[in-house]
């Protein structure tokens, strides 16, 4: 249960940055989830999208066991309460799941200005091949290029350089030395704004999936944490296939729609690669009749960005993918996901996806049920609804 305060942070809506913004979690009084569904075809606003949520289903901590969390199958109209352990016996022989093997970073920095003041960055972007970043910093005043800023009890120091990313959001910085190894060593978790704990080593080995690769995320792919060695055999030996794609999961996955009208949204970007490996897997999985099953709306994100001009074609490069009801699906079949903030571009997704009536009903035996939502809390397994 929330404190009292945490209560009433949570009642306010509030937009400033990805990780001071408890507002995110929106516990309002608008019942969204329970108004009448329209007929589609229909137009949405952000308000569409928005619902009432108790703050004690927010998870603050993992369940004990990855795949002890609970699944809500939501491939058919009736819903089936279900334990994550189960997910291969759902699946076919031939089938194939993609992960993303994105690792996170502990991109969470403390440090102080020249002046004594203090100042905490939060990592979104290492730039390869450099001892570059682009960070979110917080101050009681910005600083200005040319500044050092001191970390980690002057265990590093990082040169201002000047501001970057969408609208300069964003501060470019030079440190002192190799990033990934300086974050590694005196970094935190970024656990997100609706987790109140500090970051413990708990959170290191839980707030990562079990396959987690390519360092770059500033957010978990929540979806896949479910999935333990177990779950992972149980799908071998029932012969659902596996293949990985790399998104870097970037903290604007934690920024609210600040406009009303879906339209004039503007999505953050994020990197992703899918190789050549990964497209045959899905070709091969497809000409044989088997199933596509997104772990995850980053796997979702980055396979149909990688279709976005028909064919899947392997590569790396930046995605702004903004999937609203209406989009054309080319790759995923299913999709394996937690639930999500209201208001957010993911709710918009899984309504892409599965059905916003059929989200919202959802939703709403979710809530009844007193799932655990959010990053640490449980899953759903949905499938794409016939256009």
């Amino acid at each position: 249960m929330f404190a009292p305060a945490a209560r009433a942070r949570l009642a306010v809506y509030q937009a400033r940055t990805p990780w001071d913004n408890p507002g995110l979690c929106l516990v309002r009084v608008r019942p969204a989830l329970n108004n009448p569904m329209t007929a589609s075809p229909r137009s949405f606003t952000v308000s569409d999208f928005d619902f009432a949520l108790p703050p004690e289903l927010i998870a603050q901590h993992p369940a004990a066991e990855r795949s002890a969390s609970r699944l809500l199958d939501g491939r058919a109209a009736t819903p089936v309460d279900r334990i994550f352990r189960e997910l291969p016996g759902l699946l076919n022989p031939g089938d194939l799941l993609v992960f993303n093997n994105t690792k996170v970073i502990k991109a969470r920095l403390y440090g102080v200005k020249a002046s004594g003041g203090a100042v905490e960055a939060l990592v979104e972007r290492v730039l390869p091949g450099t001892r570059e970043v682009w960070a979110h910093m917080r101050a009681s005043k910005s600083p200005k290029p040319g500044a050092v800023v001191s970390f980690a009890d002057g265990a590093f120091e990082a040169e201002v350089l000047g501001r970057c990313g969408p609208d300069d959001g964003l501060f470019h910085l030079r440190l002192s030395g190799d990033p990934f190894a300086l974050l590694e060593q005196y970094g935190h978790v970024p656990l997100p704004p609706y987790i109140e704990h500090g970051d413990s080593e708990d959170d290191v080995r839980r707030y990562q999936t079990v396959f987690a690769k390519e360092p770059g995320a500033v957010a978990a792919p929540t979806a896949a944490l479910h999935f333990d060695e177990g779950v992972l055999a149980a799908l071998a030996a029932r012969g659902v296939g596996t293949a990985h794609v790399t998104l870097h999961v970037g903290a604007g996955t934690f920024q609210p729609v600040r406009v009303e009208s879906l339209a004039e949204h503007k999505m953050h970007s994020e990197w992703f690669e899918v190789s050549q490996p990964t497209v045959d897997a899905i070709q091969a999985c497809k000409a044989a009749g088997g199933k596509v099953v997104a772990v995850g709306t980053t796997t979702l994100r980055a396979l149909e960005s990688a279709a976005r001009g028909g064919a899947l074609l392997a590569g790396a490069r930046e995605t702004d993918i903004f999937i609203t009801p209406g989009f054309e699906f080319r790759v995923v079949d299913r999709l394996v996901t937690n639930f999500h903030l209201p208001k957010s571009t993911l709710m918009m997704l899984v309504s892409a996806f599965a059905g916003y009536e059929h989200i919202m009903a959802l939703y709403r035996h979710a809530i009844a049920q007193r799932y655990r939502f959010f990053s640490y809390g449980d899953a759903m397994l949905l499938e794409r609804q016939a256009r």
